[in-house]
């Protein structure tokens, strides 16, 4: 597989020193926030080895491993990550051309489509909550099942979640093509847990 990031030189010995100071095995991990929108941003953060995903990309370098979750790699083909340093100081540099691209087309099938802005546009914004939001299936009469996991998992705020903001979001985005969202998760809390 071809590596899709560069790390200059610079770069890997300016995270090599960093990760001198940081626990064994701590690796960093290179991510897109909002990618495929106006918005997306490049970003590097430490990776200890209990955050390493199975989904994860691994790409060895000479001192460390950058990791990169499924969702950011196609968007951080041709990405480079330099630390450069002149008369202002010096400071890492993050280039990711791909990041603001569109990765799905308009004839893909709806459900890759409604994946994706689920992907790019839902859970960036549930991860400040420490939750996410998977599709589950889409019914042939257009209703969308969803299931919430992490910290949405039986929060009782995911009803409200759910209709305000995702559900209305989903709908003006493919407002011919589905006509509700409904959640499937079986929520693990509530009444059964205190009957014996």
């Amino acid at each position: 597989m071809s590596n899709t990031i560069t790390i200059t030189e610079t770069a890997q010995s300016h995270f090599a020193n960093l990760l001198a100071q940081q626990a064994d095995g701590t690796n960093i991990r290179v991510f897109v926030v909002n990618p495929g929108t106006q918005s997306a941003e490049c970003g590097v953060s430490y990776c200890p080895p209990e955050a390493v995903e199975a989904t994860d990309t691994e790409f060895p370098y000479e001192a460390f491993s950058a990791y990169v979750d499924e969702l950011s790699l196609p968007f951080l083909e041709d990405a480079e990550i330099d630390y450069v340093t002149d008369k202002m100081g010096s400071q890492l540099t993050l280039k990711a051309p791909n990041a603001k691209m569109r990765k799905v087309s308009d004839d893909a099938p709806l459900l890759e489509r409604v994946e994706y802005v689920i992907q790019t546009q839902v859970n960036p914004q549930l991860a400040s909550h420490g939750g996410h939001l998977s599709l589950v299936k889409i019914t042939d009469d257009g209703i969308a099942l969803v299931q919430f996991g992490g910290g949405c998992n039986g929060c009782s705020m995911v009803d409200v979640t759910l209709k305000d903001g995702i559900e209305k979001q989903l709908l003006q985005e493919f407002s011919d093509e589905l006509v509700a969202v409904k959640d499937a998760t079986e929520h693990e809390q509530g009444a059964h847990s205190y009957y014996q």
